[in-house]
């Protein structure tokens, strides 16, 4: 059955979202550099576009290659040619694109794993909560947790919380009825809120443990696909997409 999502390039099968994210690239610089635009101005803004693609990618390496991809093949193609016309500055460009969206010190933490949007459906048969409970995307990347928990609780107050400028910008964007704020969800207090909600990857689930302390009682502690193996579980299920969810509530209980 035909369903508009399947036009997202993100759902399309790799490598169509690359080569898609990489032509778009190059008709964006020859448009700019013939339209007289400096060679600079061509280039960056072409990678910028790349950069923003990369969120097609449902991996930190295919993130990597559509993000890449474009600034790697003009450099080639440049060598090939023995042509110059860029100036040495601004292939920092790309880079710095890139360390905008994915911030150095967070590379240790999920990159950019964005939450299917039926992935939290059932979690208010698991863990109801109150009207107006406080609820945070520890992580909000690029918004798609926090649709899919305003699906499943309309009446919560939604936070997020997000290392990268741009990816917190784009979630605020995309989700107005939340308060989205830059900033660190290692450092970050979570006794506030009624829920916690994360979507990080093995190596970071052990801090995610510690943090778990914080909660005050009664409050929830969730994870998509990756289990806090220290953690005794108070409710898991399956989403219809095959990943697990993973609910622990305040005070926790180690194994």
């Amino acid at each position: 059955m035909f369903s508009p999502h399947t036009l997202w390039p993100a759902r399309w099968r790799w490598p169509l979202p690359a080569i898609l994210a990489w032509l778009l690239a190059w008709l964006v610089f020859k448009l700019l550099a013939d339209q007289g635009f400096s060679a600079g101005v061509a280039l960056g803004t072409a990678s910028a576009l790349g950069v923003a693609c990369s969120l097609w990618g449902d991996s930190w390496w295919r993130r990597l290659l559509i993000g890449a991809g474009f600034p790697l093949s003009l450099a080639i193609s440049l060598v090939s040619a023995g042509a110059t016309s860029i100036p040495a500055w601004a292939w920092l460009l790309p880079l710095g694109f890139l360390l905008l969206v994915y911030p150095i010190n967070a590379w240790r933490d999920a990159p950019l794993f964005p939450t299917p949007a039926d992935a939290l459906n059932e979690l208010p048969r698991h863990a109801p909560l109150p009207t107006g409970a406080l609820v945070l995307d520890a992580g909000c990347g690029a918004g798609d947790g926090l649709q899919a928990l305003h699906a499943a609780y309309p009446q919560a107050a939604l936070h997020g919380l997000e290392y990268s400028w741009p990816l917190r910008f784009l979630s605020a964007l995309r989700c107005p009825w939340a308060r989205v704020r830059r900033g660190d969800i290692w450092i970050a207090d979570w006794s506030a809120y009624d829920m916690v909600y994360v979507f990080q990857r093995p190596e970071s689930m052990t801090r995610a443990v510690l943090k778990a302390g914080e909660l005050r009682e009664g409050a929830w502690l969730v994870s998509l696909d990756f289990e806090a193996t220290h953690l005794r579980p108070s409710a898991q299920y399956r989403t219809p997409g095959g990943k697990m969810v993973w609910l622990y509530r305040a005070p926790v209980v180690a194994r």
